[in-house]
């Protein structure tokens, strides 16, 4: 079987040959390469014809998916706890601020 997924940065991965998850971190076009980084923090690198050899396949993020990059601060993750989702009134919207182009 190989691979029928193409790279995608921030997708995660799984090698079903050797039961490994990685993210794609990197892709570069000028010299053909997809970085990679494993859960244990070890980064690697593919080139398109190894990528497509090889037995990838899409999975979710992993639980615990900020362990290879070690301690981090939760504001480093990309987000925080603080983030508030309120549905505002619409009265409190002034729609032609909007509409202005």
């Amino acid at each position: 079987m190989t691979t029928i997924t193409d790279p995608v940065i921030g997708r995660w991965y799984k090698d079903v040959e050797n039961n490994l998850i990685f993210k794609v971190v990197a892709i570069e076009d000028r010299d053909d390469s997809i970085s990679v980084q494993y859960m244990n923090g070890d980064i690697d690198e593919f080139d398109n014809d190894s990528w497509y050899n090889s037995t990838f396949d899409y999975v979710e993020p992993p639980e615990d998916w900020s362990a290879p990059f070690g301690d981090m601060e939760t504001d480093d993750l990309g987000y925080t706890d603080n983030d508030r989702h309120i549905n505002p009134d619409s009265d409190d919207i002034d729609f032609p601020d909007f509409n202005d182009y």
